[in-house]
């Protein structure tokens, strides 16, 4: 099976209740770039990348598209499996994972879609068909960032994310504190996430306040050579986000013991092919990790569902989804949403979903 068309949408992607706040950007829109490609039997699949604006990660929409329009061309006609593709467009283009992940997510989509079988089986099975979620608060004052806690707690997630950073430590420690008091005894797992907001100053003054409160600083400073200052340091576990930026990176921070587990993107490693890799490499080293995106429709939740739902239970972190911050669904019957804090895995072919194709308008370009 080969490609025999590629076709490039943009979409933009409103943010309900804007903005949403982190430490080195507020998002108020997303625009999401999807990718169609129909292979010379007329099968379809869908792929999908949307960076969070262009300060979150060395990525932005418009990146995206012209990464992609330089790739098209020489991908008609390429051979339609993960590897082989992977192989391709490194041999056309260096570097620019996210737009690559569109790609590939379309041709796991399409390869399930021909054989009739979900992606999930394509990545080695799923040991589940309700995979769990977690929740990410954006930057906000103590209080109100303690009563959302209580509300997704009693909603039934398993994980609450604190977005931290980009404003006065004291009021970071204030409150992770206050979340503390309202879930301690629940069950519910803590993550304080700094995307790179902390200095290493801040990130060993909240460890030291903190160390009755069992979270994991996720990505709590800018660089490695910040994690590496830290490591020694801390009380807390340290989990990498923005720097694990390929499986070369994650390979030797899982093999110097840099870091106690991961938050993966989807895109931003590439696609399933090597989110795969990625999952199997921290199974062995026994690391737990997300499954998920930096944002994105139900194209990219339902990639990152289907990969979640193949980790190693005790590993699995859990997936983020943007659903709850934006409007509707690309697929009305088999759309992505969160229920209790947990995914409903679709189980049809391919990624389990059918996009609405007249949500998109025309084609960028088509090739």
């Amino acid at each position: 099976m080969r490609i025999k068309e590629i076709h490039i949408y943009q979409h933009d992607l409103p943010v309900r209740n804007g903005p949403y706040t982190m430490a080195n950007a507020e998002v108020w829109a997303l625009d999401t770039t999807l990718v169609k490609i129909v292979s010379d039997s007329g099968v379809v699949g869908w792929g999908e990348t949307c960076p969070v604006g262009p300060t979150y990660a060395e990525a932005h929409a418009g990146g995206a598209r012209a990464a992609l329009l330089e790739m098209a061309p020489g991908l008609v006609g390429a051979e339609m499996q993960p590897l082989a593709m992977r192989r391709k467009m490194n041999s056309l283009l260096n570097g620019h994972n996210y737009a690559k992940a569109a790609v590939d997510i379309a041709t796991h989509d399409a390869i399930g879609k021909a054989l009739g079988v979900n992606v999930a089986d394509l990545l080695g099975g799923a040991v589940t068909d309700r995979v769990p979620s977690y929740y990410a608060t954006g930057v906000g004052a103590p209080d109100d960032i303690a009563r959302l806690a209580r509300e997704k707690m009693d909603e039934g997630y398993p994980r609450l994310q604190i977005k931290v950073g980009g404003r006065p430590v004291e009021l970071d420690i204030e409150t992770i504190l206050k979340v503390w008091e309202v879930v301690k005894g629940s069950g519910m797992r803590l993550a304080v996430d700094g995307n790179r907001g902390w200095t290493t100053r801040d990130a060993l003054r909240v460890s030291r306040e903190c160390p009755h409160v069992p979270f994991i600083m996720e990505q709590p400073c800018n660089t490695i050579e910040d994690l590496k200052k830290i490591r020694g340091q801390v009380s807390h576990g340290i989990y990498m986000d923005e720097n694990s930026v390929d499986l070369n990176t994650v390979i030797s921070a899982a093999g110097t013991g840099l870091v106690d587990g991961f938050g993966m993107k989807l895109t931003r490693i590439g696609g399933l092919q090597q989110m795969m890799a990625f999952r199997d490499i921290c199974e062995a080293r026994n690391l737990p990790h997300t499954c998920d995106d930096s944002w994105g429709g139900d194209i990219i939740a339902a990639a990152c569902t289907q990969i979640g739902s193949t980790v190693r239970p005790q590993l699995l972190e859990g997936v983020w989804l943007a659903a709850p911050y934006i409007e509707g669904n690309y697929d009305s019957q088999n759309g992505i949403s969160i229920e209790g804090g947990h995914i409903r895995r679709p189980t049809g072919p391919g990624l389990g979903i059918i996009p609405d194709e007249s949500l998109f308008g025309g084609p960028l370009a088509s090739f």
